[in-house]
């Protein structure tokens, strides 16, 4: 396949998969700011929002103070955020159109679709009126297209790149998620050991992100007890049956790797599997007691640093 070709199916997946989870990331502090806290804690949680994603300086800049309305806006609506669903959606459909002639006509649709629906959308303020209606439209579009994908395009080169950027893309922002999460409350549960009695833990804020993941009714069915933050911790980062764990996510990164593997890709390939052994093997006492913080740290490192190899070893230079 050409490399040209490769790098717009890499990347339309991933923007996809982008748009996706800074909806879930949006929701998640959004279904939050509805709970009896101070204004202090509320800001905290848009302030650890827009710090993991590292556009905390680009929105103070723009707008000064932060507010959820301000967040949503910046987050969800403005053509000058690289990292705004707009932005998301509006690089899948170009990227899509790019290589139509590869793609089948339902998956150009769905894209294309996605596109206007969403402009028409956000004229209408949908965003603004009903932020989670409109959260969750993300979502559904985003689900849409990996169904369409995967019931009518053929399962070739053209498919494997598509589902490794799909997700890698899916591995960064989960741990993204989680880490934002973390930040936010300024937890000590995950500092050096130190464990909170089980009254202690904040049931509704870690309902709330095992909803964003599409979790909470995995979670009760896989732990059947109390919502614990270690076990929240252990099921989206250690357990490959659940869809949007850091482990599962992997897993399908190195099976497609091996799918379109050339002669140049070795290197990228190893780093793939060892890290797939280190989540395979992983126990979740082991990552919180040298601190969740410094472990989702040193993985998106080893995320980004699988990107770069993928990107040198089959795409477009950058």
């Amino acid at each position: 396949m050409l490399s040209r070709t490769a790098d717009h199916l890499f990347w339309m997946a991933r923007y996809t998969e982008r748009a996706e989870n800074t909806a879930r990331m949006l929701d998640v502090n959004y279904q939050a700011s509805l709970l009896p806290q101070s204004s202090e804690a509320a800001e905290q949680g848009w302030r650890g929002l827009l710090g993991i994603s590292e556009l905390l300086r680009d929105f103070l800049a723009k707008h000064g103070k932060i507010s959820p309305r301000a967040v949503i806006d910046f987050m969800v609506a403005d053509e000058a955020n690289p990292a705004s669903i707009h932005s998301c959606l509006r690089a899948a459909r170009e990227n899509a159109r790019a290589v139509r002639g590869t793609l089948t006509t339902e998956v150009w649709e769905t894209a294309n679709t996605t596109w206007l629906e969403f402009k028409r959308l956000i004229a209408g303020g949908a965003h603004r009126r009903d932020p989670a209606e409109f959260l969750e439209w993300v979502k559904f579009r985003s689900h849409l297209s990996r169904g369409v994908t995967l019931g009518t395009m053929l399962q070739d080169d053209a498919f494997h790149f598509m589902r490794i950027g799909t997700f890698l893309e899916r591995a960064d922002n989960t741990a993204r998620l989680l880490d934002a999460k973390y930040h936010a409350a300024d937890s000590e549960f995950f500092g050096e050991g130190v464990q909170r009695e089980p009254h202690e833990v904040d049931f509704y804020h870690w309902s709330s992100v095992l909803r964003s993941v599409s979790g909470f009714e995995v979670y009760r069915k896989v732990y059947r007890n109390t919502i614990r933050p270690e076990r929240v911790a252990e099921l989206l980062i250690l357990r490959p049956d659940m869809p949007r764990s850091l482990a599962a996510c992997i897993n399908e990164v190195v099976s497609n790797l091996e799918l379109v593997a050339n002669t140049q890709s070795e290197e990228t390939r190893r780093r793939a599997g060892r890290l797939r052994a280190d989540l395979r093997y992983g126990r979740i006492d082991e990552i919180l007691a040298t601190g969740l913080h410094a472990y989702l740290t040193a993985f998106l490192d080893r995320v980004n640093d699988l990107g770069f190899g993928i990107s040198r070893d089959f795409l477009v230079p950058a």
